[in-house]
C-alpha cells in the first residue's frame, strides 16, 4: 500500500473494519470509513486520528461518511464523496439471529441487504471508480460452512457472497475480487449475540480447541485483508482466516 492508495471501508466504524482502517493508515494510505451510525463513526474517527503523526491533520488522510450499505442512494453519495479509489473493503453486516421459525421478512431483508445486494451494488459503484490494479474485498464467515442453530441467515448470506466473489472476479477484471472468511472474532457484534458470561464461556471453550489456543482478534482479519489487497495475483478467492476452526 502506498500514499497514492485510497481505501474505502464500509463497516469501518468498529470491529474488523476499524482494525483494517487503522492498519491502512499506518501503511500510508488515505482511508475513508463508512457506516450507519454517526456516533460510532465519530468515536472511530477519534481513535484513528490518534494513529496519525502529530500535527499531520486528518483532512487529506482520513474521512468518515455516514452511509447505510442497504440504501442505494446513500451508497451513491458515499462513492461520489470518496471519488477515485484503489480498494473497496466491505465488513458491514446486519444479521438477525433466532430460530428459523421466528424470522420475519424484515429480518431476512436486513441480512440480504447488508451482505448480498448491498455489497453487489457497492461493487458496481466501486468498479467504475477504481484506478490501477485495485481490488474489492468482502467478508464471509465460518457460518457458511458450519452453521449453528439460530444462525441460518448468516449461513445463507455468507454462502451467497462467496459465490458472488467468483462471479465478480471474472466480470469486473482486472479489478480483483476476493473475500476473507473469519471464524469467531472477538468484536462488539458478540455483545448483541450473547450475554457477557455466556460469551466468555464460549470464547474460552473455542480458544482451547483451536490449534493456536487463542481466539481471533480483529487485527488478525485486518492482516488477512491487507494480504488480499496487496497481492496483485490473487482473485476469485475466499481466504479462510479462522485458525483451523473448520477442523475442530
Amino acid at each position: 500500500m502506498t500514499n497514492d492508495d485510497t481505501v474505502l471501508v464500509i463497516g469501518g466504524s468498529s470491529g474488523m473494519g476499524l482494525a483494517l482502517a487503522r492498519r491502512c493508515l499506518a501503511d500510508g494510505a488515505r482511508v475513508v470509513i463508512a457506516g450507519r451510525s454517526a456516533a460510532r463513526l465519530a468515536a472511530a474517527s477519534e481513535q484513528l486520528a490518534r494513529t496519525l503523526p502529530a500535527g499531520g491533520g486528518t483532512d487529506d488522510r482520513f474521512a468518515a461518511i455516514v452511509a447505510d450499505i442497504g440504501d442505494r442512494a446513500q451508497l451513491g453519495r458515499l462513492f461520489e464523496e470518496t471519488g477515485k479509489l484503489s480498494h473497496l473493503v466491505v465488513t458491514a453486516a446486519d444479521l438477525p439471529y433466532g430460530p428459523v421459525g421466528t424470522l420475519t421478512e424484515d429480518d431476512m431483508m436486513r441480512a440480504v441487504k447488508s451482505k448480498v445486494t448491498g455489497p453487489l451494488q457497492a461493487a458496481q459503484l466501486a468498479a467504475q471508480r477504481i484506478s490501477g490494479p485495485g481490488s474489492i474485498t468482502f467478508t464471509s464467515g465460518i457460518a457458511a460452512y458450519r452453521p449453528i442453530p439460530g444462525g441460518a441467515l448468516g449461513a445463507i448470506v455468507n454462502g451467497a457472497i462467496e459465490s458472488m466473489v467468483r462471479a465478480l472476479a471474472l466480470e469486473l477484471a482486472p479489478v480483483r475480487v476476493n473475500a476473507v472468511s473469519p471464524g469467531w472474532v472477538d468484536t462488539p457484534v458478540w455483545d448483541r449475540i450473547a450475554k457477557p458470561d455466556a460469551k466468555r464461556a464460549r470464547f474460552t471453550d473455542m480458544a482451547a480447541r483451536l490449534p493456536g489456543r487463542r481466539l481471533c482478534q480483529a487485527e488478525d482479519i485486518a492482516n488477512a485483508i491487507c494480504f488480499l489487497i496487496s497481492d496483485s495475483f490473487v482473485t476469485g478467492t475466499v481466504l479462510h482466516a479462522e485458525g483451523a476452526q473448520l477442523l475442530v
